[in-house]
């Protein structure tokens, strides 16, 4: 089960608030009075003396409390579970997603407080797809009112082919094992960045065109040919944006594996 650690941090948040300033408002001035009545100084002591619960509140508060403006507002940690956006993220790597770069959102409602940036062709983002409540990370193919082709491992977005450039032969693996593969670098408006797709005429079939309503953008992953994304459930929705993902400051191997910092990089 997937845990919503944004509502965690709410409710969290709220509950020790509410402890902590119902104890403030009611009942430390009793306390404080009751206190006053009594001539020895122990006593007085443990007579002002907050309960536990009020104790914990008061100090967990503050902090719950910044860490929430920090998750929601600035940075927020995510991990990548999948390969789908390979090369550039790989399974275990820990990124940082800037909460601000697309305008202040309400943590769990998701409602735009403040205009800040608009996505931008090419950047990698954490969004909600249209079909799931989970985090997906994919990169802006498609902005609004676009005409995404895609079809033998070749973008062409408005009738313009995304220029290409062949780096290596590599393997990939696919959910029908290992296949051959080709190792692009592809310049997607200002970012240039490697894809890999399959080398291999089993490649994905279907649909190879789609118009991008107003409001939305079109979301793949780098890993062409092994990726679920916009292709499959469709164009994600402005209110479905998280954060636009900036730099991998970690990485961990499944297992029992020490984390390492060897692939500490901005994302491009």
């Amino acid at each position: 089960m997937d845990i919503d650690f944004s509502l965690v941090l709410v409710v969290l948040v709220a509950i020790s608030g509410a402890i902590w300033a119902v104890d403030a408002l009611f009942f430390a001035g009793r306390r404080k009075a009751r206190a006053e009545t009594i001539k020895d100084p122990q006593l007085q002591q443990e007579a002002v003396r907050e309960p536990g619960v009020v104790e914990y509140a008061r100090s967990f508060f503050p902090v719950l409390f910044i860490v929430l403006l920090l998750r929601s507002f600035v940075v927020e940690p995510f991990q990548i579970p999948s390969g789908s956006m390979k090369p550039t993220l790989e399974v275990g790597d820990f990124i940082l997603v800037n909460k601000f770069t697309y305008g202040l959102r309400l943590p769990v409602l998701g409602t735009k407080l403040v205009d800040i940036n608009e996505p931008q062709r090419g950047e990698v983002m954490v969004f909600f797809p249209p079909h799931d409540n989970r985090y997906f990370i994919k990169r802006i193919v498609g902005m609004p009112g676009d005409t995404v082709f895609y079809q033998d491992g070749r973008l062409t977005i408005n009738g313009d082919q995304v220029p290409l450039t062949e780096l290596d032969q590599i393997r990939i693996d696919t959910a029908a094992g290992p296949q051959r593969g080709i190792l692009f670098d592809e310049q997607l408006g200002e970012f240039d960045h490697q894809v890999q797709v399959v080398d291999s005429q089993r490649r994905r079939g279907g649909r190879t065109e789609w118009v991008v309503p107003p409001g939305h953008y079109f979301m793949m992953g780098d890993n062409r040919d092994n990726s679920a994304d916009s292709r499959v459930w469709g164009a994600v929705p402005e209110e479905n944006i998280v954060g636009r993902a900036f730099a991998i400051w970690m990485h961990k191997e499944p297992g029992w594996n020490l984390p390492t910092f060897s692939r500490n990089r901005r994302i491009h």
